[in-house]
C-alpha cells in the first residue's frame, strides 16, 4: 500500500478540528464542549483517509 498526500482541504479541516479540540482544554467552547478527546481523534482519522485514499 502507498500513501498518498492529503489534499489541501481534507488538511485544513484537519487542522481545524485539532485546534478545536486543543483551544477548548485552555478555554470554553459550547461546540465541543466534553468531546474534545473525540473531536481530535475525529481530525486524525480524517487526516489519515486523506493519506491513505487516492484523491480524498
Amino acid at each position: 500500500m502507498s500513501l498518498s498526500p492529503p489534499t489541501t482541504m481534507v488538511f485544513v479541516i484537519s487542522i481545524v478540528l485539532a485546534v478545536l479540540a486543543i483551544l477548548s482544554t485552555f478555554m470554553t467552547l459550547p461546540v465541543i464542549g466534553d468531546y474534545r478527546f473525540w473531536v481530535a481523534i475525529a481530525a486524525y482519522v480524517i487526516l489519515a483517509i486523506g493519506n491513505i485514499f487516492r484523491g480524498v
